[in-house]
């Protein structure tokens, strides 16, 4: 494979030869994967004019070389079912030249003329370079063109080169926390425009990933109405969190505006101080009866919906199991449950030996408890033995870090998805 960079729109035009000289057809534009962050992105393919004035899409480990005056390709098969262009995808010609830049260390803007690819040390290709076109300077007999990093200019990220509609179709492919650090970078706008075609359910597993500054801002530019249900669809311990940031009497006439029954289990944790086993915990713990089998248990463990967190043990109650109100006995462990015959009673294997949280341990009690057993969760109880929630090890990490940390601009931001690399190589 060729070492050289190369510039795309010299590429435009080149003629596509297979691996038997045989001319397939001739390059039309170039694919490429942008990213959320300011990372280069990674080259997909080719899009090939065949001689029968077909589109099809080559992806780029079948290209053996590039040279400038022809593209050959690598033996293996190459699917002829016409390009369709995917949501996380750009193509650089079509749609990245001619955009407005703006170079991060001067604040010049200019245009987007040209991107040079070359090949990785993972031989994938990626765009490293890009040329920019400033504006003629008064005296000036033409307009000065420079080349630049990848990195070293603004305005060509995901959020920067695709509309709201291509950018949701994106979002849909991604972690909550990922959708949420992208959506943090996003002019006001743009976030609007987001928030606004989400529905209620994924805009609340995004919230819960917002640091609060943008939450408080974000909840401000709803309407009170849909405020309360994006609440009600976030775990109890996150809108609790949510509403204790902000002024008692706007709190108070969101929890009026929430269903009672979303509502409740949110008033009882704000009784709590934040810092506190009662703060922190999540009133919603996979709850069960003593005479519940084996496989009804795994059943429940099994949700999707259920963190992973939550999922490592269940908590054993006397009816009725809803917290707080019946008996604590005990807890299983999600392992001793898969030892276990599916036809077993989970009160065969209760552990009531495990030590307890009272609502009331502070933070430093609650981090040397989950160091001490070796536990993703913990049962949170009152004096009178009611089971009131459970608290997890990734509630705890998130009042342990520093206030702030999900605005830090090193937070991880990943490459958007690249399926078709995958399905058409």
């Amino acid at each position: 494979m060729a070492s050289a960079r190369v510039f795309v729109a010299r590429m435009a035009g080149l003629a596509v030869f297979g691996p038997d000289g045989e001319r397939i057809g001739k390059v039309r534009d170039v694919v490429v994967s942008l990213r959320l962050d300011a990372g280069p992105p990674r080259v997909l393919g080719l899009v090939v004019d065949l001689s029968s004035r077909r589109r099809i899409f080559v992806p780029m480990l079948r290209v053996a070389d590039v040279v400038p005056a022809a593209v050959t390709l690598a033996s293996g098969s190459v699917n002829l079912r016409g390009f369709d262009q995917r949501p996380n995808e750009t193509l650089v010609l079509g749609e990245l030249l001619d955009r407005s830049v703006t170079v991060r260390e001067s604040g010049a803007t200019g245009t987007l003329v040209d991107a040079a690819v070359e090949p990785t040390r993972t031989r994938d290709w990626a765009i490293t370079r890009v040329a920019v076109r400033f504006r003629r300077a008064r005296l000036a007999r033409r307009a000065r063109v420079e080349v630049f990093g990848w990195g070293a200019v603004s305005g060509l990220d995901v959020a920067g080169a695709q509309g709201a509609e291509r950018l949701l179709t994106v979002f849909d492919t991604m972690r909550p926390a990922d959708v949420a650090a992208a959506l943090s970078e996003l002019p006001n706008e743009r976030q609007r425009q987001v928030v606004d075609a989400l529905d209620d359910e994924r805009l609340a597993d995004v919230f819960e990933e917002l640091s609060e500054s943008d939450q408080r801002e974000l909840l401000a530019y709803l309407d009170e109405d849909r405020a309360a249900d994006v609440l009600e669809a976030m775990a109890p311990d996150d809108a609790a969190d949510l509403l204790g940031e902000l002024p008692d009497d706007e709190a108070g006439r969101l929890l009026e505006l929430m269903e009672p029954d979303e509502s409740e289990p949110v008033r009882r944790l704000l009784r709590y101080d934040w810092d506190t086993a009662g703060g922190l915990m999540t009133p919603e713990p996979i709850t069960l009866g003593p005479d519940t089998t084996v496989a009804e248990a795994l059943a429940r463990i099994r949700n999707p919906e259920v963190p992973p967190a939550l999922a490592s043990m269940v908590f054993v109650v006397r009816p009725p199991t809803a917290t707080p109100t019946g008996r604590y006995l005990g807890c299983v462990h999600a392992q001793q449950l898969l030892r276990s015959a599916p036809f077993e009673l989970v009160a065969g294997m209760i552990d009531a030996e495990l030590a307890r949280l009272g609502p009331d341990a502070g933070l430093g009690e609650v981090t040397r408890y989950f160091a001490a057993y070796n536990l993703v969760a913990g049962p949170v109880v009152d004096p009178e033995d009611h089971l009131l929630g459970a608290v997890t090890v990734d509630d705890v990490l998130d009042h342990l870090l520093p206030a702030g940390w999900r605005d830090r601009g090193d937070a991880v931001t990943p490459a958007v998805p690249d399926a078709r690399a995958v399905r058409r190589a």
